[in-house]
């Protein structure tokens, strides 16, 4: 479908989008505008409270072992250690 004095804007996409585009073409003439308004996209998109709702209504998504398992790991994490401070306090420029 080709529209005479149709307005139009350009766009920059990624190399792997503009490869999606030219492959879901369904010949070859066909443009990316049509390619586009064949597209389907959701109605609604998730939000955060979408999710929230979903953990109130079934609760949490881990069982109560696992999350305190977690909670232990995350209490024991330390930060690695500083590849710069190894001893080398000799070296240092006076």
């Amino acid at each position: 479908m080709h529209y005479l004095c149709m307005p139009t804007k350009t766009i920059s996409v990624h190399l792997e989008a503009y490869e999606r585009l030219r492959a879901a073409r369904r010949f070859p003439g066909e443009s990316f505008s049509d390619v586009i308004l064949r597209a389907r996209w959701p109605e609604r998109v998730l939000q955060g409270r979408d999710l929230l709702e979903a953990m109130r209504a079934r609760g949490p998504l881990l069982e109560a072992e696992t999350l305190e398992r977690l909670e232990r790991l995350q209490r024991e994490d330390q930060p690695p250690a500083d590849k710069w401070q190894t001893g080398s306090s000799s070296r240092r420029p006076s």
